[in-house]
């Protein structure tokens, strides 16, 4: 019996990570190759920026298998930047690769819109408020 619930969830978790995926592909007109590459690049970039507090707070939220990508190649010892839009979208660029074509302020955007489809509205409001003005901007208020 308990195999089968195991199996359940881990196919329950794979099928939520994959419609992540979907619904940022469909909303960037890409591929989910591409899309899945950005979520993880800005899922890294929002928690190397939050506090330790914000970050926790929001891995919680996390779908069991985007929690784990959140998480990858995490090292809290590691020290903060400077906070500024400008580096956000840097650290992204750098992680997600170079393509001149792709407007990464635009897609960054459309992975917080994805996130604030599927986690509660208490969370993003205190991650939005722990971004400095000009990130805010990329998190338009829903």
């Amino acid at each position: 019996m308990t195999r089968s619930v195991s199996h359940t969830s881990l196919i329950h978790a794979a099928e939520q990570a994959q419609q992540w995926v979907n619904e940022l592909a469909k909303d960037l007109d890409w591929n989910e190759q591409s899309a899945f590459r950005l979520l993880k690049s800005v899922l890294h970039a929002l928690r190397d920026w939050l506090s330790p507090e914000e970050m926790a707070d929001l891995s919680a939220q996390l779908p069991t298998l985007i929690r784990g990508i959140y998480f990858e190649g995490w090292n809290p010892a590691e020290p903060t930047w400077e906070r500024k839009k400008r580096d956000f979208v840097i650290c992204v660029r750098d992680s997600f690769g170079y393509e001149p074509e792709i407007d990464v302020d635009k897609a960054i955007g459309a992975v917080f819109r994805l996130l604030d489809r599927h986690i509660s509205r208490g969370e993003i409001v205190q991650v939005r408020n722990s971004m400095k003005k000009s990130l805010r901007q990329l998190w338009p208020e829903g």
